[in-house]
């Protein structure tokens, strides 16, 4: 390398330039370099006859009144310095001694003083380029040492690619001012032993006490506990309401009883193996539920804190955490993100690996998504169950992620507790201070393997002997303060000997079957009002009409435009369109839509839509958001329909299925009277969401106990579109249905889903609603509903036949959704009354009751389940095992298939004149 090539880093012309700014103002550059050229003033004034008479800087030269020249050397060696800081805050990272177990890899961070011009000679040189630095004029060698202190000790910085300069100035000077000076009073001192010695003593008694049994242990990990403490504390003390935070199984029971407050008792009671008295569903095991609490910081500040339930899908229960907490701000603090909090805790292996990680970082400036930042801790153990680091990714760091958003990460080494909270409060401030997410990478180890009874030195033996007689966390910071005379050794042993003491009273009890009252899970207060459904409920669904008065309302607001608004021709056909429909008393499936969510607005309620291109409607049908064809300003016009009402959120999102379902989930979760929608640009792309639908939509209630009224629509219908856009795969919803879990509907009528909409919050529970949505029904023209079905009326789970004569009726062809219309089509066109055709409009759960009133009607007639999916796909398994096979004479039906559908149009129309024409042969 040029041993001057540093020189292209510190050009002096530009500096020259600089110079001659701060001279005619000061502000007009950065502080940093104000602090440099004042030290710089002073030294040449000294430096030129001792003289304080001093002119501009020029190519990097200072002259005295037309006198002598300034060292020319000197300023290169301070430029030399000042480029060894600003890499330090680039790079310092690399250096930086956060392993606790092993040395870290040589990352060639071009850190030493050669790479910058200069040498041991210079080390007591003073060097005004100290101000640069915060310090003021100081030798290299202290320079030196503050910026190994500051940079590459036990925290190692980034958030030099920052682009914000604010932002980035912030961080600089929080991180070189406190970094220094850092030395907690005594009381937080011991406040960090209290809690390490929580987290240590909890993992030693569960070790010794349930040998062998499954907890996900923390240890190694243990400043985790401290570090929550401290984020929680300073969140509080900065306002912050209520916090959620969403983890995996890794430290999770430590968690719950030394962060929520979990009693102990109800923890050994999991490991006793006893079962709660009260209980819903099936349940989880201990180390995957959640549970909420107060909080009272050491200052007196309370706080609320969640912690969510999760499944072992790794980082799934990361946009749940988010929408929840969006929720809450929206419902509770007026949209203020200062006053909720998401914290998610990641492992290394997870954060790095799991593609929701990617897209929920990427909603985190999203207008429809975003929450004030999030605060993200990593328990980097190294080891993703048997894999290592080299292997589980690409990336320097597990972290790399946060870059694409400029969020700053802190590395820090887990073996020293007073650096961890000391990150963990920097971090709380800045997401206090700028609403945006921020990353800690707390490098640990895990003592033993995945889980306790796992062997991890079949993969990892030469780690794993050095973590074996490796000091904890806890007993090496208690050496520190004994060292440093902060406590006694008596104090640490007494607080050792008391917490076991406390644990085993706890298990005592347990033992003596004196067990603790079972709270059902609850995560918000607001669901206590409701209770959860039985199959009584579902025989006859809540009479969810509206006044004409209210339509009359909605329909004004619908038909308008505000003066001014330049909109295109075919918007302007829009609106006529929709004014005549209400004139003509005929609404089609849009303005149905529309008029619900209307009306629920006016009831004061919550609507949130989200999804690609909701908006307008993957296939511009809905048109909730115009744009003036001018200005491109938008226009909702459902939020003019009244002053007092709520106002309709929706929002196009990213283009993501997991993250954005996992979101909304977690909005309807914390909100029982919000109707959330989360709609698929065509219903199969919903298969990229399928651990958010497997994990939690279809089984959160039975496992944890929490409802919720996510309503997922998905378009779906054969049209010759193809393998990709046909096929919604209705049968993957029904084989999750059961115990009435879910409701699962193909509705053909804009009236049932004005009904079925309205209907998720007229119900004293919630449910789930997915919706095989239509496409090219919505410009059907028989796809219509009087307007009086919505004024008096209510959800119909099944229609019958009104065309045919009963007593002539021979076949009877039960169907779902889109089929129906083919098969009426034939059935008019032919004036076949002697064949019944009747729609299930919802099929889980299974309307058997009101099915067989309609089949009654017929009781000589052959039944047939007719559906335009294959035979494998479809409603068909279901509706034979859920109503009965014997019921049906046969299936009619694609042949069985592996993919969806045809890719050819012609092959398609071919299949569908055919099925049609089976069914009524």
């Amino acid at each position: 390398m040029d041993q001057f090539s540093y020189i292209a880093n510190a050009d002096t012309a530009v500096i020259a330039d600089l110079y001659e700014s701060y001279l005619q103002d000061p502000n007009s550059v950065d502080v940093s370099w104000q602090n440099f050229f004042k030290g710089f003033d002073f030294y040449t004034s000294w430096n030129a006859n001792g003289s304080s008479e001093v002119s501009p800087l020029t190519n990097g030269v200072a002259t005295k009144a037309g006198a002598a020249t300034a060292d020319v050397l000197t300023i290169q060696k301070e430029m030399s310095v000042i480029s060894l800081i600003k890499a330090f805050r680039s790079r310092g990272h690399l250096l930086s001694k956060t392993n606790p177990v092993r040395e870290r890899k040589d990352r060639r961070p071009r850190l030493d003083l050669q790479d910058y011009a200069l040498s041991d000679a210079d080390l007591d040189t003073v060097f005004q380029a100290g101000n640069f630095l915060g310090i003021g004029p100081a030798s290299l060698r202290t320079i030196l040492a503050s910026l190994h202190k500051i940079y590459a000790g036990s925290i190692g910085f980034e958030y030099a690619y920052i682009r914000e300069a604010d932002v980035k100035e912030w961080l600089r000077n929080k991180i070189e001012r406190e970094a220094l000076a850092f030395n907690p009073p005594v009381e937080e001192k011991k406040q960090i032993l209290q809690k390490l010695n929580e987290a240590v003593v909890f993992e030693n008694f569960l070790g010794t006490k349930y040998l062998g049994q499954k907890r996900f242990g923390l240890e190694g990990g243990e400043s985790t506990i401290p570090a929550l403490d401290a984020i929680i504390n300073r969140s509080a003390e900065l306002g912050v309401k209520e916090a959620m935070i969403g983890m995996a199984h890794r430290g999770r029971l430590n968690v719950l009883a030394n962060i929520m407050h979990k009693s102990y008792e109800s923890i050994f009671d999991g490991f006793e193996g006893n079962i709660p008295d009260q209980i819903h569903g099936d349940g989880d095991v201990k180390y995957h539920l959640g549970y909420s609490s107060k909080h009272i910081t050491p200052s007196g500040v309370e706080i609320s804190l969640k912690l969510a339930p999760n499944p072992s899908h790794l980082e799934a229960v990361n946009p749940l955490v988010e929408g929840f907490c969006r929720a809450r701000a929206d419902a509770h603090f007026d949209g203020d993100y200062d006053k909720i909090l998401p914290i998610l805790i990641h492992g290394d292996a997870a954060v790095a690996g799991q593609g929701i990680v990617y897209e929920v970082t990427q909603m985190a400036k999203l207008r429809g998504y975003e929450t004030g930042g999030t605060i993200h801790f990593v328990i980097n153990n190294q080891v993703g169950f048997t894999t290592d680091f080299e292997d589980a990714r690409s990336s320097i760091y597990c972290t790399d992620v946060a870059k694409i958003i400029d969020a700053p990460v802190f590395h820090v080494n887990g073996d020293d507790p007073e650096a961890v909270v000391f990150v963990s409060r920097i971090a709380a401030e800045f997401r206090q201070q700028f609403n945006r997410d921020v990353f800690i990478d707390m490098v640990c180890y895990r003592r033993n393997g995945h889980n306790e009874s796992d062997e991890p030195r079949f993969t990892q033996p030469t780690l794993y002997k050095n973590i074996t007689n490796h000091p904890n966390p806890r007993e090496i910071y208690t050496q520190k303060l004994i060292a440093r005379g902060d406590i006694d050794a008596a104090l640490a042993a007494q607080m050792d000997a008391e917490f076991k003491a406390e644990l085993q009273a706890r298990l005592d009890q347990v033992k003596q079957k004196i067990r603790p009252d079972y709270v059902p899970l609850k995560l918000d207060n607001r669901w206590a009002s409701l209770s959860y459904a039985t199959a009584e409920d579902f025989e006859q669904s809540p009479q969810t009409g509206i006044t004409k008065e209210t339509i009359e309302k909605i329909a004004s607001a619908l038909t308008k435009l505000p003066e001014g608004f330049h909109a295109l021709k075919q918007i302007e056909k829009v609106l006529s369109d929709r004014k005549a429909y209400f004139d003509n008393g005929q609404l089609n499936w849009a303005t149905a839509e529309a008029l619900a969510y209307g009306s629920i607005l006016l009831d004061g309620k919550v609507v949130r839509v989200s999804g690609q291109d909701v908006q307008r409607g993957t296939f511009s049908h809905r048109h909730a958001v115009l744009h003036d064809a001018v200005t491109n300003d938008s226009y909702t016009s459902l939020n003019h329909i009244s002053p007092e009402q709520e106002k309709l959120q929706i929002y196009n999102s990213l283009l993501s299925e997991y993250g954005v379902l996992g979101f909304e989930f977690g909005y309807a979760l914390a909100n029982p009277d919000a109707l959330v929608i989360w709609e698929a640009q065509f219903g199969d792309f919903s298969n990229g969401a399928q651990t958010m639908i497997d994990q939690f939509v279809a089984s959160c209630e039975s496992k944890w106990g929490t409802m919720n009224g996510l309503v997922m629509q998905l378009p779906h219908g054969y049209e010759g579109q193809g393998p990709e856009h046909s096929n919604a795969r209705p049968e993957r919803y029904l084989q999750l249905a059961a115990e009435e879990n879910i409701v699962v509907a193909n509705l053909t009528t804009p009236a049932n889903i004005f009904h079925a909409l309205r209907r998720q919050l007229a119900w004293h529970f919630r449910k789930p609603l997915i919706i095989m949505s239509p496409k090219s029904l919505f410009r059907h023209p028989k796809v219509l509903s009087p307007i009086e079905e919505f004024i008096s009326g209510s959800f119909q789970e099944v229609y019958g036949d009104t065309y045919v004569e009963d007593k002539k009726v021979k076949k009877v062809l039960l169907c779902s959704g889109k089929v129906y219309f083919d098969l009426l089509e034939k059935q008019q066109k032919e004036g076949r009354k002697d064949v019944a055709v009747v729609r299930v409009e919802q099929l889980h759960p299974f309307p058997a009751t009101k099915v067989k009133a309609e089949l009654a009607k017929y009781p000589k007639a052959k039944v047939y389940w007719v559906q335009e999916e294959p035979e494998n796909m479809g409603y068909w398994s279901f509706v034979a095992r859920d109503f009965g096979w014997k019921s049906f004479e046969d299936v009619i039906a694609r042949k069985k298939s592996a993919s969806p559908a045809t890719g050819f149009l012609k092959v398609h129309n071919e299949e569908q004149a055919a099925l049609v024409e089976r069914a009524f042969s």
